[in-house]
């Protein structure tokens, strides 16, 4: 996908700021990403053109992207010669001997093989903070995590409408599981950042043995397995970032869209990519689900609020409900924005010890312990799993503004839930 872009000056877009990411960490662009392919970019991106040995014409093509590759993944290739160390190529690379360990784990650090390919992270982090976290963004930060981390997992548990891959990944060895999810709702794409994110930060650790929040990362890594389920919906988060702004799917989107006029298109879209809520496609009091959104004018597919045809009718939700169906996880986390607050019951279900860490969980970031209001309190990924398993789980809607949160609120999130994310591993 990444090398099928052509992009030149008066563009705009998601794809315009992964181009101006690349120039940014090459060292050929200073400002941060705008997503406006300006003279600026246009300077900096004939500038690295030259400096590769490319033609000059400041058009970012499928040559040009294969050169910035190495900087969006975040590591080179580098060709073992003769007289090389790690030390040096640590020194060449901006690095460190512990990051290149990492992501070669099979090299003899003495004895380096000339000739052979290995693989050097940079100093820089793999996932952005200053970008839309579009599905190209998702699977060029996949891509970089696992060349750093080998020690990552990585599934495909299903695909969306337009086939857009959903990727599950997986860290640890332990034999207690646990599952975060992200971006149920397309405006909600921050909280794939916010959980990417964490991975890196927790790969970090188990990497280069240290601690996260006062936990031994080793430690967490053997007694625990991870299972994180980042984009739900990537078609509908392709809309609502931007990736998707013209062709049949956005056509079909902006019908519906048009069906409901008072919901900001395309800020405003929850859904997937057909109009269905799929945190609305559990079967979990579907029926009232149903109801409740049917009284409230939502009875055709729409931006938001529109429950389906019937229970895990989408591709989407019923790749989350089976991947859920086939491994046992004592505890949930649903990442939604925005509002600050902690969901953590259906109904009055109450599985054992998910109020005390729900206490906790809420101590730990300061967002606000609370029950599902009932307009909103059915059909849920959260409802279907405490009704189905009677355990922890929990929807966190995390941040505070209006939908879609700006990605410059990235940093706060994550600085909250930092602490639930570390604790959920072993708070059962």
């Amino acid at each position: 996908m990444l090398f099928s872009l052509l992009l030149r000056t008066g563009d705009r877009g998601p794809e315009v700021e992964l181009l101006q990411l690349g120039l940014n960490r090459a060292g050929f662009l200073a400002p941060p990403p705008d997503g406006i392919f300006g003279p600026l970019t246009g300077r900096a991106l004939v500038e690295f053109q030259k400096s590769r040995g490319l033609t000059p014409d400041g058009i970012a093509g499928p040559v040009s992207f294969r050169a910035l590759e190495g900087y969006l993944l975040g590591r080179a290739e580098h060709r073992i010669r003769p007289g090389d160390t790690l030390y040096r190529l640590a020194r060449i690379y901006g690095t460190t001997l512990g990051s290149i360990e990492a992501a070669n784990p099979d090299l003899d650090p003495y004895t380096l093989p000339v000739g052979a390919v290995i693989k050097v992270p940079y100093g820089f982090p793999v996932v952005p903070r200053n970008i839309s976290f579009t599905p190209t963004v998702l699977e060029i930060c996949i891509r970089g995590l696992m060349d750093r981390y080998p020690f990552i997992g990585l599934e495909v548990i299903g695909r969306s409408i337009a086939d857009s891959p959903i990727f599950a990944l997986t860290v640890g060895r332990g034999s207690n599981h646990v599952m975060y999810n992200g971006s149920h709702h397309a405006n909600e794409w921050i909280t794939s950042a916010l959980l990417m994110c964490f991975l890196e930060e927790y790969a970090s650790a188990i990497a280069l043995d240290k601690g996260i929040l006062g936990m031994g990362a080793k430690e967490l890594f053997e007694r625990t397995c991870l299972h994180l389920v980042p984009m739900v919906n990537p078609d509908g988060v392709a809309l609502a970032a931007g990736a998707i702004r013209s062709g049949y799917l956005y056509e079909a989107a902006r019908a519906i869209a048009d069906r409901y006029p008072e919901i900001a298109f395309p800020d405003g879209w929850k859904a997937n990519i057909r109009g269905t809520d799929l945190n609305l496609q559990y079967p979990a009091g579907w029926e009232m689900a149903r109801e409740i959104k049917y009284s409230q004018g939502f009875i055709t597919p729409a931006p938001r609020d529109y429950v389906g045809a019937a229970p895990l009718s989408e591709p989407e939700s019923r790749a989350i409900y089976d991947y859920t169906l086939k491994h046992d996880f004592s505890l949930t986390l649903s990442y939604h924005t925005q509002g600050q607050v902690i969901f953590w019951k259906y109904l009055d279900m109450e599985p054992p010890g998910a109020y005390q860490i729900g206490r906790y969980f809420s101590a730990l970031s300061g967002y606000y312990l609370a029950e599902t209001p009932r307009s909103s309190g059915y059909a849920g990924y959260k409802d279907w799993f405490i009704l189905n398993y009677d355990r922890p789980g929990y929807t966190v809607e995390a941040g505070s503004g209006e939908n879609p949160l700006p990605i410059r609120e990235l940093d706060r999130i994550l600085e909250d839930n930092l602490g639930i994310l570390v604790a959920a591993l072993t708070a059962t």
